[in-house]
């Protein structure tokens, strides 16, 4: 799938390629582009590249080939105009562990010389209330837990109004509440007109927020698209439920469906891609088989299914 033009991306990569000493490749001609507007998802196992990808789309490192194009301007050329409309979280943050976390985000947007000085205590006052910090806004920052310290990290990208925020791995540490109250505040910035990019290995992350995705491997982009479209393209798997499992997979075998499961009165599988049987004549070889079929059909590809048939491996799901 081809990325969108150039005029409707936020961020954009061509051939962005990065090789480090001794020949090791972690992106490979990466062609990347982001919609304004639209939640992003850059889904892939830890390793694939992904945070290296966004190093070099920030202009932190440079690229060993291609380039980048960061709200229209090439980067890393143009970061000093770029990068204060832009907020980011990158690789987990690193606050001084001695000041508070209040303290953190006063120091940290002091140094912003294109912040207002005049502001600055209520816009961190807002930010902090906005991730869930302000009980604990006086606290030393060292003795946050990880996810604590997650949550300063993104309360810090969120200091000022942002046209892009670019989320690596946003989070991590969080529990499955913490976890909700993120996804909450990302769909928030964005129908405040924010665009979000939002790196995870976590598929049901990028399923519930994101409105589009790329699927990265091993330094690779293999696919991009909306969210929808690329889960429509994978097959949903065939699935049965009856009291006679066993024998139900059997008859599914003999019909070509591989990769079958067995979970209490269900069973599913995959159909073949190449000649697929009929369901309709696979239900009524079931039928015949003697199987007491009370539930048959072909469920929704997910955007797992999609990334199990684009690379052959599976990853975390909900971490």
């Amino acid at each position: 799938m081809q990325p969108p033009s150039a005029p409707d991306a936020v961020v954009e990569a061509r051939g962005l390629t990065k090789r480090y000493r001794g020949g090791q490749l972690a992106v490979d001609g990466l062609d990347l582009a982001v919609p304004r507007g639209s939640v992003f998802g850059f889904l892939g196992p830890n390793g694939s590249g992904k945070t290296t990808t966004i190093r070099m789309l920030l202009g932190l490192i440079e690229p060993s080939d291609g380039s980048a194009r960061l709200l229209g301007e090439p980067m890393p050329e143009a970061a000093r105009r770029v990068l204060p409309r832009v907020g980011a979280l990158i690789e987990g943050p690193a606050p001084y562990g001695f000041l508070s976390g209040r303290d953190n985000l006063l120091r940290l947007d002091a140094a912003d010389p294109t912040a207002d000085p005049r502001t600055r205590a209520a816009r961190v006052g807002e930010a902090l209330e906005r991730v869930g910090l302000t009980a604990a806004a006086r606290k030393r920052a060292g003795a946050y837990s990880l996810g604590m310290k997650q949550r300063l990290g993104l309360a810090a990208a969120l200091l000022r109004p942002r046209e892009l925020l670019v989320l690596d791995e946003p989070t991590n540490g969080l529990d499955p509440q913490g976890m909700r109250e993120i996804r909450s505040l990302v769909r928030e910035l964005a129908d405040d007109g924010t665009t979000v990019f939002l790196s995870s290995h976590l598929l049901d992350e990028i399923e519930q927020v994101c409105t589009h995705a790329a699927v990265m491997a091993r330094g690779r982009l293999l696919t991009q698209g909306p969210v929808a479209e690329l889960a429509a393209g994978a097959r949903g798997r065939l699935a049965v439920t009856t009291p006679d499992t066993a024998d139900a997979a059997r008859v599914l075998k003999e019909h070509g469906v591989t990769d079958l499961t067995v979970a209490d009165d269900r069973v599913t599988g995959e159909l073949p891609a190449a000649d697929p049987p009929d369901t309709a004549d696979v239900n009524a070889a079931l039928v015949r088989a003697g199987v007491r079929v009370r539930a048959f059909g072909t469920e929704r590809a997910s955007l797992e299914d999609a990334f199990v048939a684009l690379t052959g491996e599976g990853f975390d799901v909900a971490g």
